[in-house]
């Protein structure tokens, strides 16, 4: 997810590490040698330490109560699984838990390079014993059963309970690429290899690695988008974000061993074939139509990307986890073409749907927005024609009236965001004069951003159409337009992220060092909406909601540990445009409700979403060979099940489900508007 109204979040890697341990020719046999801070470490954690707890947005205190956060906080960054420490280790490290606070205030790391140390050596240990057990196969007869998860688990008393914690994760590990169709013998070189991969990482692990993880444990107890960007990691971000737009056009980070999809670029590869969306996990990637795909679960992110970039037009195979993928879902595998993204691919678009309603053909303008974008340097030198969203999207509205459309859609589905300002001025093309956002800072000053012009560009029939990954400017545009009454907002309650950050770099506090410094980015202000509530947290509650597969699972805001909560303040000062629509929406809702449970595509989504939600709140996972293959074939039954559906049906040439619902639903509006 980006969120370009300030910064884009730099996310941390949390398990794949890049160094510390001393290694001989067998990599069965690492050594592990201790790390310390840098001397320079001690005095930037103070700074860092200062400048949260006096200027971020949440005036927290350094406190008993911060420190035993980050003491947990940091414990999840080394083993938020509970697969390495013992519980004498955790039990030896509960001295500290209400002591790093003072710790901070001093520059004291020691604490933080002690815990880190001793899971080097708990980690060579489990490196040993992975290397030895792969050398055995598996009873997949057995009846037994597998936890992925054990972050509320009880640490392991002893060496044997993790024994058997790490014998049940590779067994499922290697039943799954049994599943997917692999030899025996195939299978045990590509766990070897995975975890061979993963140990090679662990011996590249420098100190200032330690100090970033130890410090986001700190910055994160503030906001999840607060955080510390060593320097290597400014740079490498930057690097890769270029890379990014001349392969695929997505944005990738490490998480649990996994390559993770955190955004797709508007207008690249990745988002046109509409076969990669963000929450997927790559496992795999193959070159061409027939190249071997690579296992890549364990490898650096940079050699992930390494894999996945190639020169335009050549083809790259991925094999992908779903966001909504359990320990037995088998993984996906897509093709897309590699290509770079020009900004013309990335601007608003605009295209005809037509609809049978009731019997009525009605005629819609779909406007797609992927971006609230501006080419603010060419607007800056006077260019007349320079890209922005609100501007683009008053040309196309101009071409759908002379279309003779009934209404129109603003399709903000997988929006990340953009410029705070695109959201004022595209909202001020369906409303008059009025406030669109507030703003409040650190002082709790209160400012607004309003949109000046007196004229309603477009004032006939409206819908907005959002999902989960709507974020941002794209939730201050809904906002607005709901709380003006002023359109429909239809599909998923959205993102939740309505705060606003600001990067301070680290070099300017020590002005005599040579050394190159690292920067902080920090939450400095928070939006709320024209009404006084907050998109923060909350996000925007759509008016007719319309089901999804991502429904329930971990996204947004509400998901985030530590996340700024939702509040309000007074409502600004504004007129509704109708008061006829918000009588209209129980009525809306009820349509729109009977009509998805008799739609045969719908219902075998809501089978889908059922079955995901079941699969959820699953703890246990079978380790035994034919109770996994029954599960997969009821899944695999359900999928056949639409696809062939969706063959069946024309609508699916036409444009997809959520589009078409929504669609439905404006017509509905004008029925009811005509017959009122």
């Amino acid at each position: 997810m980006k969120y370009k109204i300030s910064i884009f979040t730099i996310l941390l890697a949390l398990v794949i590490f890049k160094g510390g341990y001393a290694t001989q020719s067998d990599s069965t046999a690492l050594t592990f040698k201790p790390l310390t801070a840098k001397p320079i470490h001690h005095r930037v954690e103070q700074v860092i330490s200062y400048l949260l707890s006096h200027n971020h947005y949440h005036h927290k205190e350094i406190n008993d109560s911060l420190s035993s956060a980050l003491f947990d906080n940091f414990l999840d960054i080394l083993d938020g699984n509970r697969s390495y420490f013992l519980k004498s280790d955790i039990d030896q490290f509960e001295q500290y838990r209400y002591q790093l606070d003072d710790f901070l205030k001093a520059g004291n790391l020691s604490v933080a390079y002690e815990m880190f140390n001793r899971f080097g050596r708990r980690f060579a240990e489990r490196q040993h014993y992975i290397s030895e057990r792969l050398k055995t196969p598996f009873d997949f007869t057995i009846d037994e059963y597998y936890r992925p998860d054990r972050s509320k688990e009880p640490w392991a008393d002893n060496t044997v309970q993790l024994d058997s914690i790490w014998r049940k994760r590779l067994k499922n590990e290697a039943l799954n690429l049994k599943l997917e169709g692999k030899k025996d013998d195939k299978i045990y070189e590509t766990l070897q290899k995975r975890y061979h991969t993963i140990f090679k990482r662990v011996i590249q692990t420098e100190s200032e690695d330690v100090f970033q993880w130890y410090m986001n444990a700190f910055a994160e107890i503030f906001d999840p988008h607060t955080s510390y960007m060593s320097p290597k990691l400014s740079d490498d971000f930057k690097i890769r974000m270029s890379l990014s737009l001349e392969g695929i056009g997505a944005s990738l980070r490490t998480e649990d061993d996994y390559t993770k999809v955190v955004d797709i670029v508007p207008g690249g590869p990745a988002e046109k074939s509409g076969l990669l969306h963000p929450n997927d996990r790559i496992t795999g990637v193959g070159q061409g139509d027939k190249g071997e795909i690579v296992d890549v679960i364990g490898w650096r992110i940079d050699d992930v990307v390494q894999l996945i970039r190639g020169p335009k037009g050549t083809k790259v195979r991925l094999q992908i986890l779903r966001a909504d993928a359990t320990a037995d879902t088998p993984p996906d595998t897509i093709e897309i073409t590699r290509d770079k993204v020009r900004l013309k691919d990335r601007a608003a678009k605009s295209d005809t749907l037509e609809i049978k309603h009731n019997g009525m053909i009605y005629k819609y303008g779909v406007i797609d927005v992927p971006d609230f974008y501006l080419d603010y340097d060419a607007m800056r030198q006077g260019d007349p024609d320079y890209a922005s969203t609100s501007r683009d999207v008053k040309k196309l509205i101009r071409q759908l009236q002379g279309a003779g459309v009934d209404g129109i859609i603003i399709d903000l589905r997988n929006n990340g965001g953009g410029f705070l300002s695109e959201a004022v001025n595209l909202t001020g093309l369906f409303i008059d004069s009025g406030p669109v956002v507030q703003v409040r800072n650190t002082r709790g000053a209160v400012s607004e951003e309003r949109d000046r012009n007196q004229n309603i560009y477009y004032n006939g029939p409206l819908a907005v159409l959002v999902n989960h990954l709507s974020a941002s400017a794209s939730e201050i545009f809904a906002a607005a337009i709901q709380d003006y009454e002023r359109g429909l907002i239809i599909g998923e309650q959205t993102y939740g992220k309505g705060t606003v950050q600001n990067i301070i770099r680290l070099n300017r506090f020590f002005p005599r060092s040579t050394e190159k410094l690292g920067q902080i980015k920090m939450t400095i202000a928070k939006f709320y909406r024209i009404n006084g509530g907050s998109t923060q947290k909350r996000g925007v509650i759509p008016d007719l909601e319309i089901p999804s597969r991502l429904d329930g699972m971990k996204i947004g805001e509400r998901s985030q540990k530590f996340a700024l909560s939702w509040d309000e303040i007074e409502p600004a000062d504004y007129h509704l445009y109708s008061t006829s629509l918000d009588p209209l929406i129980p009525r809306l809702r009820s349509i729109h409700q009977a009509r998805i449970h008799k739609d045969p595509e719908f219902k075998i989504l809501l089978e889908q979403i059922a079955q995901a939600k079941k699969e959820r709140e699953k703890k246990l996972f079978s380790l035994q060979e034919s109770k996994r293959r029954e599960i997969r074939k009821k899944k695999d039954k359900l999928k056949d099940k639409l696809k062939a559906l969706q063959k069946k049906d024309d609508r699916k040439k036409q444009t997809d489900l959520y589009l078409m619902e929504t669609a439905h639903i404006l017509s509905d509006y004008l029925k009811l508007v005509a017959q009122r």
